[in-house]
């Protein structure tokens, strides 16, 4: 394809990506299929990121709350909770199986930590009260997915458990502003456990830092309360992770193109200006990088059809679109709204207004 196509813009295109996000609201391409079981975090992207770009007015919001309390799963009683079910929100249509007889055992299978954290995080942007929301099977059933190491695993069948999970377990609970549903000092002690020799995180202990846990970890602890935001400001020394090699770690990871890569090594990528942008932000350390050369690198992925790619010169998708937009709003682009970086929705959605 001819690069020309993707030639670099000086300027943030709001109007074109409000094009791109409203596109994608009302019709996902067809090259999304094999991701429908992940409808919900679509959704999710499109959704926050019309938020971010301070036009969530554009959807019919009583329609989209309709939409998405659909996928929860409900148990048929209150023994049913102790079956060892997760009773969340399905992420699709497809893992939805109905609830009766002929599939008793298939009927709640398709509910995970993933897209429970997406669909609370959708009524959050959409202003849903969720204390309407049926919690306590939700929560209850959480402690059924917490291991013995304090990690979760996202599906009550059995999958991997990492840090990912984790943090949707932390931020499925500040959302709900219930902590019932998971052993909060479990969950960090797992988290301090994977700390790496070098300040990052690994999605299990022992693996190489990598960029995307490692906001999991930072956000995950700064949900529950065990780091301060703008930790550098007032002292690292009683923190509970090694706060200075985790800054080391983090700026290190801006690359000579201005953009930030997940792993030592590797190619700068657009979602990597939030991850590692937020960690950054988090620990109050946001001044410590090079603003205007991050900026310029993004603006190399800003398509001329809406959104960005994750490499230079691509063709957008919605992941990288949205992360694109969270970066530019952490940068402070005029006319974005800010965002609550360990919840990654925005401030305006989070405190409910």
């Amino acid at each position: 394809m001819d690069s020309s196509e993707f030639f670099p813009n000086s300027i943030f295109d709001k109007e074109r990506h409000l094009r791109y996000l409203s596109m994608m609201y009302e019709n996902i391409p067809s090259q999304y299929q094999e991701q429908e079981i992940n409808r919900l975090t679509l959704a999710y992207f499109v959704l926050s990121g019309l938020d971010v770009l301070n036009a969530i007015d554009l959807v019919d919001k009583e329609e989209v709350v309709n939409w998405v309390l659909s996928f929860q799963a409900h148990p048929k009683s209150t023994p049913d909770l102790e079956n060892g079910c997760y009773y969340g929100f399905y992420g699709s249509r497809t893992s939805q199986f109905p609830a009766n007889d002929d599939f008793r055992d298939l009927s709640h299978s398709g509910s995970n930590l993933a897209s429970t954290y997406s669909a609370l995080a959708i009524l959050k942007i959409v202003g849903y009260d969720l204390e309407s929301v049926d919690s306590e099977a939700m929560l209850v059933t959480m402690k059924h997915l917490q291991q013995p190491d304090g990690s979760f695993m996202p599906i009550h069948t059995g999958a991997e458990k990492d840090l990912r999970f984790v943090y949707c377990a932390a931020a499925i609970s500040s959302l709900l502003n219930n902590w019932s549903g998971m052993d909060v000092e479990k969950a960090k002690e797992y988290i301090v456990n994977c700390q790496s020799y070098d300040g990052g995180f690994g999605l299990v202990p022992g693996l190489e830092s990598h960029g995307g846990a490692t906001y999991c970890a930072v956000a995950a602890l700064r949900l529950m309360g065990f780091i301060e935001d703008d930790v550098l400001s007032k002292g690292t020394t009683s923190s509970v992770i090694n706060v200075q090699p985790l800054l080391e770690w983090c700026l290190q990871r801006q690359a000579i193109d201005g953009g930030f890569q997940g792993r030592a090594n590797k190619a700068t990528d657009t979602c990597y200006a939030f991850w590692i942008g937020g960690i950054l932000r988090v620990l109050g350390a946001q001044n410590f990088y090079d603003n205007s050369a991050l900026r310029e690198f993004l603006l190399t992925c800003q398509s001329k059809y809406g959104g960005f790619s994750k490499f230079p010169a691509q063709l957008p998708d919605l992941y990288h679109a949205y992360f694109g937009f969270a970066a530019f709003s952490l940068l402070e682009e005029p006319g974005l709204n800010p965002l609550c970086i360990q919840l990654g929705i925005t401030d305006l959605a989070a405190i409910g207004t």
